[in-house]
């Protein structure tokens, strides 16, 4: 009989992929960038670019010894602006060169990285800002403004600055004239008093570096995280955590040992690394076996995503199923205008992977597109498909070397579940968070000790096969009670998304219109460009399908779906569009 405690997934890992990499070795983030420079210093980091009219896709690129550089001047000016071990500094950027010299740049001044969307209105920003404690923000010149606004909320005593067009190529930056600049928001005319510009930093301080010891036991980040249940929670991890993450994937992409042709590899920089899954996935993994980054500032852009592609022939290409999509469904990929053939692996994660979304952009890349999981609190992979083996459809894939995981009974978070039965997922491993930041009860609701170990309690919904696949179901929260039955929204996602008329879904339990205290299920559908279909079309395809209690029975067609910055839908949004709706109606 199969037991989780036999870690039956190990007997379906790739041949050349490790069952444990113990011991992990006691180093720090930065600790790769350090490596990479000293082994292959004029070797490419970062490639930054823009699209030029007539002239193309104009860039220029950033060696490792050049990254590792700047990082550490920056590093002396934080420690000479009194930076301590443990601060935390706020950066709020996309995804641009300067936000990986201050990534590293922080984490070598023993500081702590407290990324944000710098997308978020002023509330949010202002909230997580001074959550964090922050007393130092790096940010983008666009970002600027709404920062000094919000600074009287927070413990913000010095902004430094940094302009899009710093690292861009010498043509691009002349074509980025002050008329655009302020146009776009970018133009800072003078800076407030006591702060400063990033480029006078490191022009003051160059050549000079951190003298400051950091262990693998230091805090490296606070992760944010609630994006899609509410109140955001700082996830604390350690630099060992991120250590161990980064190399879990990189066994299981390459196995144990570093490629000697990694530079080869080009990672699309396309999900924000403000997020965990872009900043570990993708920054930590890339640097981690010195390959490059093309990075692109805006993921929503795909033209300029497919632009990226088209020139810098990514090799690896980690996302989210939203964005595979649409790319499977621009005109230009469609037209044949796009070269997608360069791409080899691709790593989805942060909502659950269509079928045919999968199948399509293999077919037209030619490469492999494995479904994933991870979280902030866990930052950020435990779970993938191999990469030459069995890839089982709707499956998560299977937990990474060192990762212990179990399914147990939704009743009392104790029981293990039999093999094949649904409860919640729980796992743990070398790279689980510390806690939240400031909530000790939030985080012994999801850290708890169970047999000498401690165990993250993930709130999914999950079940393991015989082989040791594991499968999400749903969120807890998210589950429906339709006449006395439990359903899950993303089942029901999975079927209508099986419609060719259906672009994208979201499914999400409302309160019953007609019956006080329970509940009703309700579809949102945005439909594919010229496409039309009805909901008895749709109630049609779901009950070929479904259970009767599965079926919703409310539809609405909407342009677009609410969604988090890396893809995930925003149920509350759509219930509350709901009762927003009812209120109207009753006005």
């Amino acid at each position: 009989m199969v037991t989780y405690a036999d870690r039956p997934w190990t007997k379906s890992y790739d041949a050349n992929v490790p069952k444990t990499l113990e011991p992990y070795p006691p180093i720090t983030v930065y600790s790769f960038l350090e490596d990479a420079a000293k082994k292959s210093p004029d070797s490419v980091a970062l490639i930054s670019s823009a699209h030029l009219p007539v002239l193309g896709r104009q860039a220029s690129t950033m060696t490792y010894a050049e990254l590792d550089r700047l990082s550490g001047s920056l590093a002396a000016a934080l420690i000479d602006m009194g930076l301590k071990t443990g601060d935390r500094v706020a950066l709020v950027m996309p995804n641009i060169a300067a936000f990986v010299i201050s990534y590293y740049g922080v984490m070598k001044a023993g500081g702590v990285v407290a990324a944000t969307n710098p997308t978020y209105p002023a509330d949010k920003m202002a909230y997580q800002i001074n959550d964090c404690d922050a007393e130092i923000v790096i940010c983008m010149s666009l970002f600027y403004r709404m920062i000094k606004e919000i600074q009287p909320k927070t413990k913000v005593k010095k902004i430094i600055v940094t302009n899009v067009k710093e690292y861009l190529p010498p043509i691009a930056r002349l074509l980025f004239t002050l008329a655009k600049e302020k146009k776009e928001g970018h133009r800072v005319d003078s800076l407030g008093a006591g702060d400063v510009w990033l480029q006078d930093l490191l022009t003051q301080f160059a050549g000079k570096k951190a003298n400051r010891q950091v262990t693998s036991s230091d805090l490296a980040i606070f992760q944010y995280t609630g994006g899609t249940t509410g109140v955001s929670k700082a996830a604390m991890s350690t630099h060992a955590a991120l250590v161990a993450n980064t190399l879990q994937m990189r066994a299981w992409l390459f196995g144990r040992d570093i490629p000697s042709n990694a530079n080869s590899e080009v990672f699309l920089g396309a999900i924000p690394m403000f997020h965990a899954f872009g900043m570990v996935a993708v920054l930590n993994f890339a640097i981690g076996i010195g390959a490059k980054i093309a990075l692109v500032p805006n993921a929503r852009d795909i033209p300029d995503v497919l632009d990226n592609i088209n020139t810098f022939k990514p090799t690896l290409f980690m996302g989210v199923p939203a964005l595979y999509n649409a790319i499977n469904n621009h005109p230009l990929v469609k037209e044949g205008k796009v070269n997608l053939h360069s791409i080899r692996a691709c790593v989805s994660g942060s909502a659950p992977l269509p079928p045919s979304t999968k199948q399509e952009f293999e077919r037209l890349s030619g490469g492999t597109l494995l479904e994933g999981f991870g979280m902030s609190e866990a930052p950020t992979a435990s779970h993938c498909n191999p990469l030459k083996g069995e890839n089982r459809t709707g499956s998560i894939g299977l937990p990474l070397p060192d990762m212990d995981c179990r399914i147990v009974s939704l009743d009392d978070g104790v029981t293990d579940m039999p093999v094949g039965d649904v409860g919640e997922l729980i796992m743990t491993g070398p790279q689980l968070m510390v806690g939240y930041h400031g909530m000790p009860t939030e985080t012994a609701n999801v850290l708890r000790e169970n047999n000498g170990r401690v165990w993250l309690y993930t709130g999914d919904i999950a079940r393991m096969d015989e082989d040791g696949y594991f499968y999400i179901v749903d969120r807890k929260k998210d589950m429906a009670l339709i006449g006395g039955f439990n359903v899950y929204p993303n089942a029901v996602e999975k079927v209508l998304s099986e419609h060719p008329a259906v672009l994208e879904v979201g499914v999400a339990a409302i309160p019953h219109p007609e019956k006080v205290g329970q509940e009703s299920l309700k579809a949102w559908i945005v439909l594919r460009p010229g496409m039309t279909c009805t909901e008895q079309d749709l109630i049609k395809h779901c009950e070929s399908r479904l259970a009767r209690y599965e079926v919703p029975t409310r539809f609405a067609f909407i342009s677009e779906l609410p969604k988090t910055t890396v893809g995930k839908t925003l149920r509350r949004e759509l219930v509350q569009m709901e009762l927003t709706e009812r209120d109207k109606s009753k006005a």
